[in-house]
């Protein structure tokens, strides 16, 4: 029964529903496989042709967050980080954040003189004696995918950038252009990214090296997981360029600023503690 309902995916393209896909996001989220099974078979009793994907994760999310503890926050990763918007600057702070806990040195904003013109490139990262530009492709909707009209117009920046950089002396080499994206990218963008040199990164690309397997992996979790804090609460975070969940375990300053009770910041404090475990 359940493998014939149609279901209309946020990109409007109709699919057939998946208890397989199901069944593997609650387990990225470190459900147990009761809890697992609980839910699908309480989604599966809500089921009909042309539900949204929306509607299921919205049911799933829900069940989740009736068990308590951080499993809803992980599972809510992907709206999480829509939640960054509507600007793109924390996208942009959250990118550089990854990147420091992964070894490098970064800058967000930096503006750069080309051969012909000057760019602001979103994150400048340097590790090993190199320089990377990377440049963030934010979207507030999901089903906006990244076409290959983004990498062209990043590698013309990168090219007129680098042709300057290499006419002058630096102490790193900059070799390496990336492309990041919060959605997907389709097919021509991918091919032409690797044609043409660019690192593209997107929520699910490269495979198994995407940008939700990367936070899992440092357990770098943007504030807007937090099923605790309330909108104003993450919007003031991030006002305050606080990104990371794990900015909040040792500095409690912005809890204390926002006049949280003390049972509540125990209890967000657990939520992070359990998000942050890696």
């Amino acid at each position: 029964m359940t493998t014939n309902i149609d279901i209309i995916k946020s990109s409007g393209e109709k699919v057939k529903f998946s208890l397989k896909k199901l069944s593997a996001s609650l387990r990225k989220s470190g459900a147990d496989e009761q809890t697992i099974n609980e839910i699908i078979e309480k989604v599966k009793e809500e089921l009909y042709n042309g539900i949204s994907t929306k509607e299921i994760y919205n049911r799933a999310f829900a069940l989740l967050k009736k068990k308590g503890g951080y499993l809803a926050s992980k599972y809510k990763l992907k709206k999480a980080i829509y939640e960054l918007g509507p600007t793109g600057y924390p996208f942009e702070r959250f990118i550089s954040a990854i990147l420091k806990y992964s070894g490098y040195d970064t800058q967000v904003g930096e503006i750069m003189q080309g051969e012909c013109v000057r760019h602001e490139i979103d994150v400048v990262a340097e590790k090993n004696g190199e320089t990377t530009l990377i440049e963030c492709k934010f979207h507030t909707e999901q089903g906006r995918n990244c076409n290959v009209k983004i990498p062209l117009y990043i590698a013309s920046r990168f090219k007129d950038v680098k042709a300057h950089w290499d006419s002058k002396q630096h102490e790193t080499k900059l070799e390496a252009g990336w492309v990041v994206t919060n959605t997907r990218f389709t097919k021509d963008a991918i091919q032409y990214g690797n044609c043409i040199g660019l690192y593209l990164l997107s929520w699910d690309y490269p495979k198994d090296n995407g940008l939700r397997n990367r936070i899992d992996r440092l357990g770098l979790y943007p504030i807007t997981v937090s099923t605790l804090l309330t909108n104003r609460e993450k919007q003031f975070l991030l006002s305050r360029d606080v990104v990371l969940c794990r900015d909040l375990i040792d500095d409690l300053f912005f809890l204390d600023h926002l006049g949280i009770s003390e049972t509540r910041k125990s209890k967000i404090q657990n939520e992070i503690a359990m998000l942050c475990k890696h």
